[in-house]
């Protein structure tokens, strides 16, 4: 255990509980239902509103071998060649064998999938997948859909639930284990200000880290604040260079900052074209699969076609598919384009790639467990080793599902009980960032580590995000009377400061090209030196060690403060620190 913590008020008040769920997405709130079904005393702590996490923002679907025809074995195929070489095939299996049954069984939850003519559910075809195996609902809006059922379900259940409240820290009992978390409710209610749950099990379910980028898919609310309380906890992250940039994003301006409308894979999977402003694909010849070939080549295409036109973005044209079609395959996209003034019935839309998912997070096994004892991840927090250097469209919320359900099983199995009591031994506190900082980080990161990478323009953000890092501490030690006040916008600014701190890191250690990661001056994958994982921890001391696992397969996730692997590991010193 670290001992980090960041800097808040002591809590002001408490709930007991068995299982505490952190994030209100497919994942978590799957977790919670099975949890709570079996008997366990369940809370559920969600940032903003039990439907507003990422969930709610999926269009595409679930991928799963539904279809006549399909296989688990064909989408195993399809999810590692998309994932470059760098899933871990035993994670894969485990996700498209054990899939069909979780989607039947969200159904029965009560989520209304999208049917044929003769009842059978419709399945649509996404970039990367031979088959058609993406259930979809209302047309493009099958994360409203999935949120609205188990939300409903949550509710039916009369689930324990903390809306409006920011996860801060992990509690640990006198072994080390966990005993619950900290956050802060934000706004009047029951619970206001910082308070604890205590539970002896604790299920982060906070989704990605796209705001770390100036522009991405991602809510306001995803600012990897898992990942950073996971890291503070001592427990394992992996895989955090690789950040999935969607390909077709509308392009709302260079100035764009924040949550950009995304334009599903699913248009392209309905026969969309990507021209150029003279009308000419360019994707013909790149890739057998053209317009679907997996996203990060489609994003790395568009790019150079950005780059050799000198323009700002690229164009989706779907005009062949008529007025009708757009209303009722996609009305999402149709009312999000004509609210930016363009109507893709008449026009191509204006696209461009943005910060969409996080392949990496918290390391963990096939159960979900991580490195500290009792401290779970799941959803795009976690990094089970499924999506490698690249994820496969509409496979995130199946793996949520997935991985839930194996969650919930291991705790259910191990049914703990509240009861341990929490311990605090001096903890050391985070200094935190200037709420203005949350701007500056997200510039540093998409000049330096957004699509295109290089050597130096990762040293250049790395040495940036270091001077960020090194002003906190100097002005706490200081004392100086501006220091940053505790509260929600200054916790959110630290923490993307760590998880950048960390996925540039690891980018700059990677000296390859492979999957999403692209480094211009590394421009070859190198499975030689590089078919391998990074796994990133913080030390006591604030320190990041990095370390290369020694094949692709994720294999076993240790205990926190085990030995270091024989695998050669780096130390990132905090130098203004002794």
């Amino acid at each position: 255990m670290t001992g980090i913590r960041l800097t808040a008020p002591a809590p002001g008040w408490s709930i007991d509980a068995d299982v505490v769920v952190v994030g209100s997405g497919v994942a978590g709130l799957t977790t919670a239902l099975r949890c709570a079904a079996a008997g366990l005393a369940t809370v559920v702590v969600t940032k903003a509103r039990l439907d507003d996490g990422s969930t709610r923002w999926a269009q595409g679907g679930v991928a799963a071998a539904l279809g006549e025809g399909d296989t688990p074995e064909q989408h195993l195929d399809d999810t590692l060649v998309a994932g470059a070489g760098l899933c871990d095939e035993a994670a894969v299996r485990t996700l498209v064998t054990e899939g069909p049954g979780a989607v039947r069984r969200l159904i029965g939850t009560g989520a209304h999938f999208d049917t044929t003519d003769d009842g059978a559910i419709a399945l649509a075809r996404e970039g990367g997948h031979h088959r058609r195996r993406i259930a979809h609902a209302g047309g493009d809006a099958t994360g409203a859909e999935i949120s609205r059922a188990l939300v409903e379900a949550v509710r039916s259940a009369a689930l324990h639930t903390v809306e409006n409240a920011l996860v801060l820290d992990l509690l640990t009992d006198a072994e080390g284990r966990t005993a619950g978390v900290t956050l802060h409710v934000m706004g009047e209610g029951q619970h206001d200000g910082v308070g604890a749950v205590h539970a002896p099990a604790v299920v982060l379910a906070t989704g990605g880290m796209g705001q770390v980028f100036s522009a991405t898919t991602n809510p306001s609310v995803s600012t990897g604040d898992g990942v950073a309380l996971a890291l503070r906890a001592g427990a394992e992250v992996s895989d955090l260079e690789f950040v999935q940039f969607h390909p077709t994003v509308l392009f709302l301006g260079a100035g764009a900052e924040g949550q950009q409308p995304l334009v599903s894979e699913a248009v392209r999977g309905e026969g969309a074209h990507l021209v150029d402003a003279s009308g000419t694909r360019f994707m013909l010849g790149q890739h057998e699969m053209a317009e679907l070939a997996p996203r990060d080549i489609v994003a790395k295409a568009i790019t150079r076609q950005m780059q050799l036109h000198g323009t700002e973005h690229m164009y989706l044209d779907a005009r062949h598919f008529g007025a009708e079609m757009w209303e009722q395959r996609f009305p999402t996209i149709l009312a999000a384009c004509r609210a930016h003034g363009i109507d893709p019935v008449n026009e191509p839309v204006p696209v461009a790639p943005a910060a969409h998912y996080a392949s990496g997070g918290i390391r963990t096994d096939l159960r979900g467990r991580t490195t500290v004892p009792g401290l779970y991840a799941c959803g795009e927090v976690a990094c089970t080793g499924v999506h490698g250097a690249n994820r496969l469209a509409s496979n995130s919320l199946l793996e949520g599902l997935v991985f839930a359900e194996r969650i919930a099983a291991d705790i259910v199995a191990d049914r703990p009980r509240a009861g341990a009591e929490a311990v605090v031994t001096h903890p050391v506190t985070s200094p935190l960032l200037d709420p203005g900082a949350r701007g500056t980080i997200q510039r540093i990161m998409t000049r330096g580590a957004g699509v295109l990478r290089s050597a130096d323009s990762l040293a250049t953000a790395a040495d940036e995000l270091e001077d960020l890092h090194r002003s906190a501490f100097l002005k706490a030690d200081a004392a100086e009377p501006k220091l940053a006040v505790p509260g929600v916008e200054a916790w959110e600014a630290t923490n993307l400061l760590l998880v950048s701190r960390v996925l540039v890191a690891a980018a700059g250690q990677r000296e390859e090209t492979r999957g999403c990661h692209w480094r211009e001056d590394r421009p070859e994958r190198d499975d030689e030196n590089w078919r391998r994982h990074l796994v990133v921890r913080l030390t006591p001391d604030r320190q990041l060690v990095i370390r290369r696992t020694d094949t692709e397969a994720f294999g076993p996730v240790r205990p926190a403060g085990a030995a270091d692997c024989a695998a050669a590991s780096t130390t990132h010193p905090t130098p203004e620190e002794p």
